[in-house]
């Protein structure tokens, strides 16, 4: 199992998500785009994006909001779909927000589609 966030494991969430297909997202969902940078990581910052429900390496130029997090922070939040962790993360500070945050009120209110939780499970359940 590659290390979360290396290039490897970034390899195999490509490969999972091709293989997923269509994720059958909500509207709110398809059409969110946030990149974040995720500063705790042993090859120093890290960037990816949430783009259409899928988790991507790099920035995408559809993204209207940064965030920066931790790593584990963006496991709970965006892995394991922990909303009150988020709270927790954003009160705290763990969670910097640079940009529109009406896309971080469209995140919390989504739900996403039994696809993309699927899809997201498999990229927990490798993720060491």
């Amino acid at each position: 199992m590659p290390a979360f966030l290396t290039n490897e494991w970034f390899d195999e969430v490509t490969s999972l998500t091709e293989k997923a297909g269509d994720l059958n997202l909500p509207p709110a969902l398809a059409g969110l785009a946030l990149n974040m940078q995720v500063t705790d990581t042993p090859d120093g910052t890290v960037n990816l994006a949430l783009d259409g429900g899928k988790i991507v390496k790099g920035n995408t130029d559809a993204a209207k909001t940064t965030l920066t997090l931790d790593a584990e922070t963006l496991r709970k939040v965006f892995l394991e779909f922990d909303m009150p962790a988020a709270m927790n993360a954003f009160m705290t500070g763990k969670i910097k927000v640079q940009g529109d945050m009406s896309q971080l009120m469209a995140l919390q209110s989504a739900r996403p589609s039994a696809e993309q939780k699927n899809l997201f499970q498999q990229i927990l359940g490798m993720t060491t």
